[in-house]
């Protein structure tokens, strides 16, 4: 494993849980206004934005050097997306009677 060139990490991490932090209360504030249809979506970019965050930082992919890692992250995130486009597909297409 190859040591970071960050000049202090402990800042960034610190940095980063404070970030999780704001976006945690954005995630309770935005659970008490009525946004109507996209009052999901909105939570769904919230949590999108921190599990990013946590993904890169506390799981160390920002710093891997390894393609594979690299890879794996970009396939699960492929794979992700697909999941969503075909199940809002579905969503958009049901009858509602």
């Amino acid at each position: 494993m190859t040591a970071h060139s960050s000049s202090s990490p402990l800042k960034m991490y610190f940095a980063v849980f404070f970030a999780l932090l704001v976006g945690t209360g954005l995630t309770v504030f935005a659970a008490t206004l009525d946004l109507g249809r996209f009052n999901a979506a909105v939570a769904l970019g919230i949590a999108t934005i921190k599990a990013t965050l946590v993904a890169l930082f506390f799981m160390h992919v920002w710093h891997a050097s390894e393609k594979l890692t690299k890879l794996v992250v970009i396939g699960a995130l492929f794979f992700l997306l697909l999941l969503l486009g075909l199940t809002m597909s579905d969503y958009a297409t049901r009858p509602w009677s």
